[in-house]
Order: structure tokens, then C-alpha cells, then sequence
């Protein structure tokens, strides 16, 4: 009676760590996390808006571009992986990616403590403005390809 439960659990956990192998080999992209912003904005619509949900808005936008322009040598989109372009997947490699990272996350979570903190203090229309700023800055990548010389 022992058998079959025993026998399930083994199959369980074996199923478990097979899949867990997988995902150590999948290649790792180059930009990950929040990419895109959920809409653009016009100086009347922020002008409309709680100082709140501004500071959402500057949050957000700020978490993009923390995202993105580290990167942009690489890529301006998601997907993008290091087997991708051609680089060697070496241990190193791999090992700086997860740094690079490792840091970008650091680097979002301490902006965010530090802006919850001290950005409500902050002028309404500075706010408007630097989101209004970060907005043209993204619309700017769609145009990145652009600059690349042919």
C-alpha cells in the first residue's frame, strides 16, 4: 500500500527537478522586467490628475527607462538574449548579465525608497514636466533604429 504513494512523490519530484534543469539552460534576456508604459499622456490630461497619481506615473516611467537605456547598445525590446546577438554564453558572460541585473534592480528599488520619501515634496509642474520628458524619451526609441549607420 506504502508502494504506490511513495512511488507517486518520486515521480512528482523528478518531474520537479527535470524542469528546473530546463530553465537553468534557457537563455536569459537582455532587458526584462516592465518595458512599456500603459499610455502617453498630454499636458491637459496631467494637469487633471492627484499629485498621486502622478507620482504612479513618474514611478512607472522611471521604471522603464531603468530598464531599457542600460541596455540600449543591445536591445530596445524584450526577447533579446545574449545567444541572440552573438555573444558566447560563457560562464562569465552569463554571470555579468545576472550582475548587470542584479544591479539595475538594486538600482530601481533604492530610486523608488528614495522618490516615495522626497518626490511628493516636489512641484506639481516640475512633476508634469519630468513625466512629460520621460515620455518623449521613450517615444524616442521607436526611432532608435534610425541612428544605426547602414
Amino acid at each position: 500500500m506504502k508502494t504506490k504513494p511513495t512511488l507517486v512523490i518520486a515521480i512528482f519530484l523528478l518531474m520537479i527537478s527535470f524542469c528546473s534543469a530546463q530553465k537553468k539552460d534557457a537563455p536569459i534576456n537582455i532587458i526584462s522586467g516592465k518595458v512599456n508604459i500603459s499610455k502617453y499622456h498630454n499636458h491637459d490630461e496631467l494637469n487633471k490628475m492627484s499629485k498621486g497619481e502622478l507620482l504612479g506615473l513618474y514611478s512607472e516611467r522611471i521604471e522603464v527607462i531603468v530598464n531599457i537605456l542600460p541596455n540600449i547598445a543591445f536591445a530596445t525590446k524584450p526577447g533579446v538574449t545574449m545567444q541572440s546577438l552573438g555573444i558566447p554564453t560563457t560562464k562569465d558572460n552569463k554571470k555579468a548579465l545576472e550582475a548587470n541585473r542584479e544591479a539595475s534592480v538594486s538600482y530601481f528599488d533604492s530610486t523608488i525608497e528614495f522618490q516615495s520619501k522626497i518626490l511628493p515634496y516636489s512641484d506639481t509642474r516640475d512633476l508634469i514636466a519630468a513625466i512629460l520628458f520621460y515620455e518623449e524619451t521613450l517615444k524616442s526609441l521607436h526611432t532608435y533604429n534610425d541612428y544605426k549607420a547602414d
